[in-house]
């Protein structure tokens, strides 16, 4: 493989990733700090229910996925969008 191809494709590698984080930040972000608060509020409580932290990050990722959904599947279609029209450049 020529050094430009292997440039392209980790391009591509490095492209992918950084959508990748883009995209699943809302939702690991808010998942993340509901998990701290109901930790928190469960070693203060000394309530082990595995409930009550599953139940408030399943609301969470819903009222998310509702709120940015539009904007995370506009990132991933703009990533695939722009890889398609990568391929010629490849087969040059």
């Amino acid at each position: 493989m020529m050094g430009s191809e292997q440039d392209i494709l980790l391009g591509f590698a490095q492209q992918g990733l950084w959508t990748a984080a883009l995209a699943s930040a809302p939702l690991l972000v808010s998942v993340l700090v509901v998990g701290l608060v109901v930790g928190l509020f469960q070693a203060v409580t000394s309530i082990n229910e595995a409930t009550l932290s599953f139940v408030p990050k399943l609301i969470v990722i819903a009222v998310v996925l509702a709120v940015f959904g539009a904007a995370i599947l506009g990132v991933i279609a703009d990533f695939a969008r722009e890889m398609f029209a990568r391929i010629p450049d490849m087969l040059n």
